[in-house]
């Protein structure tokens, strides 16, 4: 088996790779510190599993799963973030993940985890479960940020913690620009005015840590 862990920090890589070795002793492992990197990995080797970070320089770990997916539909794909269920798991599972945890996650679930997607299987924690559920109920009002493309959501997130165009066009790899751009889109599509509304919208929503 081979499992290939893909994030920006080399001591997460490690960690990470301590306790699948543990709880998976005859693996083989691989790491990637960007989703370039991933990708590569994914088109050059057969991966029996990939963990995936969300937040990496240049693309997201949310781009990097869509193209790994693309490249290998049937590799699953964990994501494991520190950011909460609340900001990424709806859209990390829509598209293709096999689960998602937070790196607060105790080491034993991260190992339970990987032994289902492994066999086929998916897991939605209980709080994901029910947001999956009260999505699909016809009478059900979607938050305006769910109207908003993975990069538009990404860009909000990083106005309502406090970043800049140009902090934000330099954190993503990106020019002014395109940031602008995108703010102008998001601006729209919620229906807001001000970088202060977005700030306020992203507190209450819980969307910025």
């Amino acid at each position: 088996m081979k499992i290939l862990i893909v994030d920006d920090h080399a001591i997460v890589r490690r960690g990470i790779r301590q306790i699948l070795s543990d709880g998976f002793p005859d693996a083989e492992f691989g790491e990637a510190s960007d989703a370039q990197e991933a990708l590569d990995s994914v088109l050059k080797q057969d991966w029996s599993v990939v963990v995936l970070d969300v937040t990496m320089p240049g693309r997201s770990g949310l781009d990097a799963l869509k193209e790994v997916k693309a490249a290998r539909p049937k590799v699953p794909v964990v994501m494991l973030s520190m950011h909460s269920e609340d900001q990424f798991a709806l859209r990390a599972l829509r598209a293709g993940a096999a689960a998602y945890l937070t790196k607060d996650s105790v080491p034993e679930q991260l190992v339970a985890v990987l032994r289902k997607a492994l066999a086929g299987g998916k897991y939605v924690s209980p709080t994901i479960a029910e947001k999956l559920a009260s999505n699909v109920a016809a009478d059900t009002e979607k938050p305006r940020h769910q109207l908003l493309s993975d990069r538009e959501f990404e860009v909000l997130r990083l106005i309502g913690s406090g970043k800049t165009v140009k902090e934000i066009a330099g954190q993503l790899s990106l020019s002014v620009k395109t940031i602008s751009t995108y703010r102008t889109r998001v601006l729209e599509k919620m229906g807001l005015k001000t970088n202060a509304q977005l700030t306020t919208y992203a507190v209450q929503n819980k969307l910025v840590d």
